[in-house]
């Protein structure tokens, strides 16, 4: 027991020490001399974006979450399949479910008229994750960039890493203990459903089969998610404020209309109901968790230096 103990501690330590030490070699000003126009062109794009369409926005900052959670913020969930791996794009949690990859074209694309080989896409998602939590009235924060992207992909690791609809608390909290990311981090970042909506799959059996919610909430629901069919058909993770980046997501929770199984595990009698309680009545607290963890996210595993690439287009390697 000890010397399992020993090797937990170790394993840990060594996880914080290398997000610690990649996220050191980012810098809020990585594009200052090369690339000036970069930011300005990038929230420029996203605003336009989440002006022409609000769910907009939660599709961008998901796309950031489910690229730094497979092999760290490096940009390969963008990648399309070649002959020599199979994407990222087609795996459980991101088939027929991520969307945005022409915005992020579209940004690239701008970015790219302006800065020729310069700003990564992988910082690009980051950055766009940023402006789109803003656009829609969410707090902000320094984004550190200098990520290179990514030239492979990971179907498998997509698959296996991402948490699903259904995790329970302590799987939960495991999966984003093992990218580096504590308790706090992860019932902060859950927020982000607070914008975004869920496919009838992906919340089906907890509205049909669990206790946890309140009954008006799951009959709500189930004139738009049948026992069978109309697997696609979505609806908020937010009923109160689908577009807004608020902290009604949990004060849901509290009242048992969380949408997602995984959702209401942030109070259901567990170690996260304390936190949970507190961002429902302290907006301002949610706010400053969230952008901090999603600092803190952003440095997980990027590629820097030498490593990598800056793609010229973010669905292929150059």
């Amino acid at each position: 027991m000890a010397s399992n103990t020993s090797f937990s501690f170790s394993a840990a330590f060594l996880i914080f020490f290398i997000v610690g030490l990649a996220s050191a070699q980012l810098s809020t000003t990585f594009y200052n001399a090369s690339c000036p126009k970069a930011l300005e062109t990038i929230h420029a794009a996203v605003s336009a974006a989440v002006s022409k369409e609000r769910r907009m926005g939660a599709s961008l900052l998901r796309l950031h979450f489910h690229d730094c959670f497979v092999n760290g913020c490096d940009g390969s969930i963008l990648l399309d399949d070649t002959s020599s791996f199979t994407g990222e794009k087609t795996a459980g949690p991101n088939n027929n479910s991520l969307r945005g990859f022409d915005v992020v074209d579209t940004i690239k694309s701008q970015v790219e008229s302006v800065c020729k080989q310069a700003v990564s896409c992988a910082d690009i998602l980051a950055v766009a994750a940023r402006d789109a939590v803003v656009a829609l009235g969410g707090p902000s924060w320094s984004v550190q960039l200098g990520r290179r992207d990514a030239t492979t992909a990971s179907f498998s690791a997509a698959n296996n890493d991402i948490p699903s609809p259904t995790t329970d608390l302590s799987p939960l909290i495991s999966a984003f203990s093992k990218k580096g990311l504590s308790t706090t981090d992860m019932i902060a970042l859950s927020g982000a459903h607070t914008i975004g909506q869920a496919r009838c799959t992906s919340f089906r059996t907890r509205v049909y089969n669990e206790t946890n919610i309140a009954s008006s909430f799951a009959t709500s629901l189930q004139s738009n998610c049948p026992t069978s069919g109309s697997d696609d058909s979505l609806s908020p993770l937010d009923a109160v404020s689908p577009y807004v980046f608020d902290n009604y997501y949990y004060k849901n929770l509290i009242r048992n209309k969380g949408l997602m199984h995984s959702d209401q595990q942030l109070y259901n009698g567990g170690s996260a109901d304390s936190q949970t309680t507190t961002y429902s009545s302290d907006a301002a607290k949610f706010y400053s968790d969230f952008a901090a963890a999603m600092v803190k996210m952003g440095g997980i595993s990027p590629l820097t230096g030498s490593n990598g690439e800056i793609r010229t287009n973010c669905r292929k390697t150059n």
